[in-house]
């Protein structure tokens, strides 16, 4: 892949919008795609294998929780430099792009936003490093464009919540640490959960065979009885309104990936117009 493709030209004058420092961490994550995950990626997606080794990278780069304060590890940027890390990764491939995006906006996002002191402090540090790695459990086999109608519940039982449900086509399942779940309690209310990998009856099966993002990892959550400590509640949001807002922040993301995904795909074609020879000249040469 050549240098160009990663110098796309800024028709629009863009970057006059922007500060220094955006440019910097624009830079940082661009030459990071460029070298770590560019000469991979096809066969990874081939493969439909996620390449695990790029995830102590996306924490070097800080595309993990990057507008988190620093005092919960996270690099203290705007959402500016949040998108242009998006942007940036999703030149190089969605999938990629998607498990940043979990991990910031679906997974450090509430914790940051509905979590307690406690709750920052045990969990943002580690996801900020890549040391733990977590996924997002709202969508369900029977309930994806109806959140609200989920199934999965929880029951207080006392010293402990007891939960059972499942979730579906969840990126970073397989190998999540944690796990944000959102379930009703016994009056129908939502509400986040922290569940953590080793939990007795949690599993996370892995979906195969997807046509798209095959870079990234899919799976499902399964809870069958899982005892959950009650100081894993995310206490300072209930209701549907707390899932959609990390949601929001997940599209924010997603909308700046999707601008990097266009940059790449121009810059493709345009390459490959230059050096296609078709009756004795490049093809970019004819209407």
């Amino acid at each position: 892949m050549s240098v160009d493709q990663f110098q796309a030209p800024d028709y629009y004058l863009l970057d006059d919008l922007l500060t220094e420092e955006h440019k910097l961490v624009r830079d940082a994550c661009r030459d990071w795609v460029k070298r770590e995950v560019s000469p991979i990626i096809e066969d990874a997606a081939q493969e439909a294998k996620f390449p695990k080794q790029l995830l102590s990278g996306l924490a070097e780069i800080g595309a993990f929780g990057p507008y988190i304060p620093e005092q919960y590890g996270g690099a203290g940027l705007d959402q500016i430099a949040y998108g242009l890390i998006m942007q940036e990764i999703e030149r190089g491939d969605s999938g990629i792009r998607s498990t940043a995006s979990v991990q910031s906006s679906l997974v450090m996002y509430p914790i940051w936003k509905y979590g307690n002191e406690d709750q920052k402090n045990k969990f943002l540090p580690k996801l900020a490093s890549g040391e733990f790695i977590g996924c997002f459990g709202l969508t369900e086999p029977s309930h994806g464009s109806n959140p609200g109608g989920m199934e999965t519940k929880y029951k207080d039982m006392g010293n402990h919540y007891l939960l059972n449900g499942a979730k579906l086509w969840i990126s970073n399942s397989p190998f999540a640490d944690i796990a944000i779940v959102w379930a009703k309690n016994e009056e129908g209310r939502i509400h986040g959960l922290i569940v953590e990998r080793g939990m007795e009856g949690f599993s996370t099966p892995e979906t195969h065979h997807k046509w798209s993002l095959r870079a990234s990892a899919t799976g499902e959550l399964i809870f069958d009885n899982v005892k959950v400590p009650k100081e894993n509640l995310l206490p300072n949001k209930s209701g549907l309104g707390a899932p959609l807002g990390c949601l929001d922040s997940a599209r924010y993301g997603i909308a700046w990936g999707a601008i990097g995904a266009a940059m790449d795909c121009y810059d493709t074609a345009l390459r490959y117009a230059k050096e296609r020879i078709q009756f004795g000249k490049p093809i970019a040469g004819f209407q």
